[in-house]
């Protein structure tokens, strides 16, 4: 077997499913979960249609690099989205991928080079666990870099020193963030570009929050969209992952796509060749319309805002937790111990959230996911009003407790 698999944590719903066990949530109410940021709103009737009507390509071998149709699309989409028209082609740049978690995995498995010594795979805490899975089996080591409120839940990239930044061979982004709903800004991805570019390591941006967000006026921006804007139009160090999953409330579909430096989505392909990682027809064909579709993308956000604005209206006053910038997680404070909050507030309440800590790990500067939790919130929004309720209730009585 292979000694790193030994190396690999838990992952954060076991440590939840042994929090849990033993206790007795009340009968008389019903489970909420917003543990899982699994998207609950329904998946456009189109998409689903598109899949069904093209089953008939079940009789054929799908090829690695996907058809040429789907890739114009989401050129077509990036280029609108991003601003990189021009700049983005469909049969140098995009690969369509099964998912942004395979391929965000496999995608260490193709960069990095675990005969140089003690190669670093940079990436922020908390953070998508895949991340640190995927260094840990292609050889590497995992180094983190906190993301706290004094800094606005963005790493502090500045204070790394030369020293990591020369052992680093990828640095993992998420922005919008995983748990936190932090946007990187231009002017911070244009450094880590510059740093990228004179340490000779490469960025993938895993950015499948990136259309869920608050102000219709200002979406966030992209690697990509950063690196034209800075100059370098050839996307050099640079890849970003793409998702249907959150977008389109199609996590079943298990489709995506990575793009950017031609020279490293070249080579990533023909990792893929041997992965056998092809999407289906169908898939594609789904997909192909998902892409090409923004209407259902924004009455997606038009939920989201008006869960937040629920919820945080119940908790906003006797909880710290904020508005995100974007995505659908809310990153809270606890009054105690996260995994005793997730504990208690299943127990007595029978609402699942997801202790910050099990997001994160122990570092030098603390765990930056303790005293937190991750609120997902994905169930209708009558759902997500009630646990609003339950929680305030059990931070009623903690707040009696303590008195």
């Amino acid at each position: 077997m292979n000694p790193e698999l030994t190396e690999l944590h838990p992952y954060p719903f076991e440590k939840l499913a042994e929090i849990k066990a033993g206790c007795n949530p009340p009968e008389h109410l019903n489970h909420i979960a917003l543990s899982i940021g699994e998207p609950k709103h329904p998946t456009p009737g189109f998409i689903a249609e598109a899949a069904i009507e093209h089953m008939h390509g079940l009789s054929v071998y799908p090829t690695t690099i996907g058809s040429l149709e789907l890739r114009l699309a989401i050129e077509k989409w990036l280029g609108n989205r991003f601003h990189l028209s021009g700049y983005i082609q469909a049969t140098r740049h995009i690969l369509p991928v099964n998912g942004t978690r395979e391929a965000l995995f496999s995608f260490a498995q193709t960069v990095v080079d675990a005969s140089q010594e003690k190669p670093l795979v940079v990436m922020p805490n908390p953070f998508y666990q895949i991340y640190e899975g995927a260094a840990i089996l292609a050889g590497a080591q995992p180094y983190f870099l906190n993301c706290d409120a004094d800094n606005n839940f963005i790493p502090d990239f500045s204070a790394v020193s030369a020293d990591i930044w020369d052992r680093c061979q990828l640095l993992y982004l998420c922005s919008p963030g995983n748990p936190t709903g932090a946007v990187i800004d231009q002017a911070t991805l244009t450094m880590l570009i510059e740093l990228a570019h004179k340490h000779d390591f490469i960025i993938a941006s895993d950015e499948c929050y990136s259309e869920i967000y608050i102000d219709e006026s200002q979406p966030p921006v992209g690697l990509l969209e950063a690196a034209v804007k800075a100059g370098y139009t050839d996307f050099s160090h640079c890849v970003v992952f793409h998702s249907l999953s959150k977008r389109s409330n199609a996590p079943g579909l298990r489709s995506g796509f990575v793009a950017g430096d031609a020279q490293i989505i070249k080579e990533f392909l023909r990792y893929r060749t041997y992965h056998g990682s092809a999407m289906p027809p169908a898939t594609q064909a789904a997909s192909l319309i998902a892409w090409q579709d923004e209407d259902h993308v924004i009455y997606n956000r038009k939920q989201y805002r008006e869960k937040f604005d629920a919820v945080l209206a119940i908790l906003g006053r006797k909880m710290n937790v904020s508005l995100p910038e974007a995505g659908f997680y809310l990153w809270a404070e606890t009054p105690i111990s996260d995994t005793e909050f997730a504990r208690r507030l299943f127990d007595e309440q029978n609402v699942t959230v997801l202790p910050g800590s099990f997001l994160a790990r122990d570092t030098d500067n603390g765990n930056p996911g303790q005293n937190r939790i991750r609120m997902a919130l994905v169930a209708p929004i009558e759902e997500c009003i009630n646990a609003a309720h339950r929680i305030l209730k059990l931070l009623e009585i903690l707040s009696a407790e303590s008195a």
